[in-house]
């Protein structure tokens, strides 16, 4: 009788062994199978306006983000060769790498002829630009002369040339694919947009996003750190994935602009929280 009670007790300890490790099998699998996304985070050169370049590479490395925007205030468009390399050079020893410049407002076609320069000089493949809407048909030239995609920034109910996604697509849409969007999602829920929609819709010419929120869907709406705005930000992402956006998320922090720095890793935090639950 002992001997039966034994084999029975030593049976179910191994059955309850076998189970704990199958789930500890499954989870190991199912953690080691998850899928990682096709967008990176990044952030755009803007929020660090009030900042020298070796600030803000110190901050994107308390935040642990590796992209950046380039603007002209860190890599002046006259910049030479030599000065292009160390710049370069500061931000890999940051573990930063700068995936394109902009944005750049242009009024003439020297203009645009000098953001093509400044691109390749700098090697970037991605302009982030705000051009007239007649030199639109210029853009779609150098475009093709230079292979360097062009990225239509719009700003709000304020700007009378891009105010949201839709103002951009419909000039692009017949033209040269590598002609496309910066899609700026706050500013294009202060126009009234749905910036979660218009993701999916556009999502084929958006080559670029800022990531941000804002507090409300109209002119008065200011920015505001990612999980406290009106914007869905969880719904977002499941667009960014359903849409297979493949760019750069570059968050353009546009509050506390003196003293970003709390405000840039909560809105990181979040994002990254957002993410990873899936």
């Amino acid at each position: 009788m002992n001997s039966r009670r034994s084999f029975v007790r030593k049976g179910f300890a191994g059955m309850l062994a076998g189970t704990v490790l199958s789930l500890q099998e499954s989870n190991a699998s199912s953690v080691f199978e998850k899928k990682q996304d096709t967008f990176k985070l990044g952030v755009a050169g803007f929020s660090f306006v009030n900042f020298k370049l070796d600030e803000a590479l110190a901050m994107m490395k308390r935040t642990d983000v590796h992209y950046l925007c380039i603007k002209d205030f860190h890599l002046p468009y006259n910049s030479t060769a030599e000065q292009i390399m160390a710049f370069h050079e500061k931000l890999k020893e940051s573990g930063v790498t700068g995936y394109a410049v902009g944005p750049i407002y242009t009024k003439t076609h020297k203009d645009i002829d000098n953001a093509f320069d400044y691109a390749k000089r700098v090697g970037v493949k991605l302009i982030v630009g705000i051009p007239n809407h007649e030199d639109l048909a210029y853009v779609d030239q150098k475009v093709k002369e230079y292979d360097i995609r062009y990225a239509i920034h719009n700003h709000g109910p304020e700007d009378k040339l891009y105010p949201n996604a839709a103002s951009i697509y419909e000039r692009v849409k017949n033209l040269d694919p590598r002609v496309g969007i910066c899609f700026d999602m706050g500013h294009n829920r202060r126009d009234n947009q749905d910036s979660v929609a218009d993701l999916g819709k556009y999502s084929k010419r958006i080559f670029d996003l800022h990531l941000k929120n804002v507090t409300a869907a109209s002119k008065d709406g200011k920015a505001c750190e990612l999980g406290r705005g009106v914007i869905n930000i969880p719904a977002f992402v499941k667009m960014l994935r359903k849409s297979k956006y493949d760019g750069v998320c570059s968050l353009e922090y546009e509050k506390d602009m003196k003293d970003p720095l709390a405000g840039i890793a909560e809105s990181v935090g979040y994002f990254k929280g957002v993410c990873d639950a899936g």
